[in-house]
């Protein structure tokens, strides 16, 4: 079983305006609401590319239950902790330009903390745990650390998908998965830009480091993987880009779904860069059949 973690998951209220004036009225021309953080998207992905999860994580209040409600509908299994106060809401106003104001998440108590830690305890030999999403300043800094071991003593399989200190710090861990972009394996080496000739040095360093995959995303500039015996460049396949949350998580999602499904290591990681890029293409995260669309369009280059 795949289990997806998201210590602040959020309701993602999407308002789209013709033009946005500061100090005005300004009366929406769609609004859209997801369930939204970055396992819980790996979840909704892996629902539609014929994958089962659990979604792992925080929930609170009315915001917490209709996240809840909106993955069962979706056949996604919850096993949240149900802590007290609001999951957050972030609102992503849609003008000429993106703009995004992100809410406060609720306080995470030690007993709270616990017991998410006790769900990570049950699982065992085959299972994924997908670590995504930054650490609310309410639980312990290194709880990314904690269940990394915990997830190593179960003899599981870790994927990252964080950043920062964090990601840094789960690097000896040794995860089965990370998938930084390129301005976070930048950070990840102490440096503020990185050329492509850069980035294929730093990505089979981390292969020489033990992790098993590197995925580094670059956007519509397309993406690398990096492996013990094969690093390859994908390029991003054309189309107008509509939506900038979630890519990164699809491509994750990508990732499993292909290699659950026993695809090779290059058709694995063209199914990668096809599901990030259909949800940058789309208002929501991408379907199956958007992703199907585009991956025999992903050209991928032994390097």
């Amino acid at each position: 079983m795949i289990y997806t973690c998201t210590f602040n998951p959020s309701v993602d209220y999407v308002v789209h305006v013709d033009e946005l004036r500061v100090g005005e009225l300004n009366r929406a021309l769609k609004t859209l609401t997801f369930p939204g953080g970055k396992g819980i998207n790996v979840s909704r992905v892996l629902k539609r590319l014929g994958v089962d999860s659990t979604a792992l994580g925080f929930a609170g209040g009315f915001t917490g239950q209709f996240i809840e409600t909106e993955l069962q509908k979706e056949g996604i299994r919850c096993d949240f902790v149900h802590v007290s106060g609001q999951t957050r809401i972030n609102v992503k106003l849609k003008a000429k330009q993106e703009t995004e104001i992100n809410g406060q998440g609720p306080t995470i108590a030690s007993e709270d903390a616990a017991q998410l830690m006790a769900k990570i305890e049950t699982l065992s030999t085959g299972d994924v745990l997908v670590l995504a999403g930054s650490v609310p300043s309410s639980l312990p800094a290194d709880v990314y650390e904690q269940m990394a071991a915990e997830t190593a003593k179960r003899k599981a399989r870790l994927v990252v998908d964080t950043s920062g200190p964090a990601l840094r710090t789960l690097l000896a861990c040794r995860p089965f998965l990370i998938k930084p972009n390129h301005h976070e394996l930048a950070e990840l080496f102490d440096t503020s830009k990185l050329t492509k000739e850069e980035i294929v040095i730093y990505g089979r360093c981390l292969t020489e480091m033990g992790i098993r995959h590197v995925i580094v995303s670059m956007g519509g500039d397309g993406a690398f993987y990096f492996g013990k015996e094969v690093a390859l460049f994908a390029e991003a396949p054309q189309g107008t880009v509509r939506n900038s949350v979630g890519a990164g998580d699809s491509m994750v999602a990508g990732f499993l779904a292909a290699q659950e499904s026993g695809k090779s290591i290059e058709e694995a990681f063209a199914y990668s860069v096809a599901a990030g890029s259909a949800t940058a293409f789309s208002e929501d995260l991408c379907t199956k059949e958007e992703v199907e669309a585009l991956v025999d369009r992903i050209r991928v280059i032994r390097l």
